[in-house]
């Protein structure tokens, strides 16, 4: 696919446009093509790679089932990768990283639960037996929960893998899938440290035109990962139905000479 991811796209995308060089890191140094007005260029044949190699993983890991957990909470980058991954029917933090989010992943999902909780005292009448205060309060805390946690009802188990933007940012994100040993793909500027990263895509993570054009790849490749697990889930069903057809149509087959040959028997008795 890095045939597929057109060099010239990522260039008018401005994906190529890294930090100034007196805020580089050197571990960054294989994928900086050039230094120019005081900033580094990243090379975009080395993007391209990346992105097709980082595609190929996410799409074996939608295809498995596992969730894909997007990090993005800068401002530019925050509704790019909410959209894309809701478009890619993946959980995502676009607002505060909850401390303990996937290190203490039980106490976040009674906090899931919480809202579930709320939303059913609304619906059976409980909520309005409370005070005005405390309706308030209630309502409060499931906003609050809502903002923070709301993309991540569905999380159900720790993820498979995470996806960051800016991993300097969500340093703590970061530390906490290391942890856990959770594989993190992520979009590397060239102030960050890169082997803090399984699968590194070197790019401009400040640019939203470099964040959509690097999301929109990323997206599909999971979208194409969950049509694929679809279709193999399908053929399945189709392969057990088909078993099941043959095996009741067999039944009636065997069936069938038995209950002929019991007239012959008594014809032949009466001669």
């Amino acid at each position: 696919m890095a045939n597929n991811i057109e060099v010239k796209e990522l260039l008018d995308a401005g994906v190529h446009f890294g930090h100034l060089t007196r805020r580089w890191d050197p571990n960054m140094a294989p994928y900086i093509y050039m230094e120019r007005n005081g900033i580094h260029i990243i090379n975009l044949y080395k993007t391209a790679a990346k992105i097709e190699e980082s595609c190929e993983a996410l799409k074996k890991i939608a295809a498995s089932g596992r969730k894909i957990l997007f990090v993005a909470t800068k401002k530019q980058a925050k509704e790019i990768v909410a959209e894309k991954a809701a478009k890619a029917n993946q959980p995502f933090i676009t607002e505060r990283w909850p401390g303990g989010m996937l290190t203490n992943f039980v106490t976040i999902r009674k906090a899931i639960k919480k809202m579930a909780t709320i939303d059913r005292m609304k619906k059976d009448g409980t909520f309005m037996t409370l005070s005005k205060k405390e309706r308030l309060q209630v309502d409060r805390l499931r906003a609050k929960l809502e903002k923070n946690l709301g993309s991540i009802v569905d999380m159900t188990r720790l993820p498979g893998a995470l996806f960051i933007v800016d991993i300097t940012r969500e340093h703590i994100a970061v530390k906490e899938a290391q942890k856990l040993n959770i594989p993190i793909f992520a979009m590397v500027d060239t102030n960050s440290d890169p082997r803090q990263v399984d699968y590194i895509i070197p790019a401009n993570d400040d640019a939203s035109k470099s964040i959509d054009k690097v999301m929109t790849h990323v997206s599909d490749a999971i979208i194409e990962g969950l049509s694929e697990r679809k279709t193999a889930k399908d053929n399945k069903d189709a392969e057990v139905k088909a078993a099941k057809e043959a095996k009741a149509e067999a039944s009636k087959v065997e069936a069938a000479p038995a209950a002929e040959a019991t007239p012959a028997t008594e014809e032949t008795k009466a001669e």
